[in-house]
């Protein structure tokens, strides 16, 4: 059994006792409910912002403790004011330290997208992203089958969230892909075993529709990259870890998007 069996395995027995504590008809009455999601592709293709989805994450099953010590707000606060098109919230507890109080606490301290970044196996998953203030879900190609991404995705439409659809080769590429999918996103890092390649993604970018946005994942932590994976096709780029390994995530991420620009 890999890592990322043994996360989806977890996932299971949290989202059913998370059934227990909180139901759907509680969730519709959340605060973030109603409120309209923020348009990842507006946000994506705005030329002021620098294309990026920064990350909050706290630890990884690769890596152990990134940053323990700086807070959601402060990090997140920093990323929007550093460019950044979109802020990925790690939820998962167990795995990488996260919260779905986070994404509450991201939500009330900014206002651009909040992707909640989890292994979404259940669509009460889906309805509780939305209570918690979310505007785009993550579905990963690898623990999903075809009809499930479907019927995630027609829930997150009614629902008015974006979706962001996570590959790491050709055959989930084409299997997973379906009209409703806002963007694509290739992840350089091999979930089985938390390797990484950013070759990954050069090798898949031409076999995505242009209908999607085009999102390079992991693996990015020089800002020359960013620049011959924009030439390739890609519109937006996930980095987590090379900004929240620092001090202040948010300076770091600064400090990469002015870089980004001189190179």
């Amino acid at each position: 059994m890999n890592i990322l069996d043994k996360i989806v395995l977890r996932k299971k027995e949290e989202v059913e006792q998370a059934k227990k504590l909180v139901s759907i008809e509680e969730l519709e009455k959340g605060v973030y409910f109603n409120r309209t999601p923020y348009s990842l592709r507006e946000f994506m293709l705005d030329p002021a912002r620098t294309g990026i989805i920064a990350e909050f994450k706290r630890r990884s099953p690769s890596k152990g403790i990134i940053n323990d010590h700086s807070s959601v707000v402060e990090v997140t606060n920093g990323y929007a004011a550093a460019g950044a098109s979109a802020i990925s919230v790690l939820t998962d507890m167990d795995f990488f330290g996260g919260h779905p109080n986070d994404l509450l606490e991201a939500r009330a301290a900014n206002s651009v997208p909040l992707l909640r970044k989890d292994f979404m196996i259940d669509e009460y998953q889906i309805v509780e992203a939305k209570a918690l203030g979310a505007d785009i879900i993550l579905l990963i190609a690898a623990i999903l089958t075809h009809e499930q991404i479907d019927t995630f995705s027609l829930l997150a439409k009614d629902l008015g969230l974006n979706i962001l659809l996570e590959v790491h080769n050709a055959e989930e590429l084409k299997r997973s892909m379906n009209p409703l999918i806002d963007a694509i996103g290739v992840n350089n890092r091999n979930l089985g075993d938390f390797s990484v390649d950013i070759q990954t993604s050069f090798d898949l970018i031409k076999k995505i529709p242009n209908q999607f946005l085009k999102v390079s994942e992991s693996a990015i932590s020089d800002p020359k990259i960013i620049n011959e994976l924009k030439s390739a096709g890609f519109n937006g780029f996930l980095i987590g870890e090379n900004f929240m390994k620092t001090s202040n995530p948010g300076a770091a991420m600064q400090q990469f998007a002015e870089e980004m620009i001189s190179v």
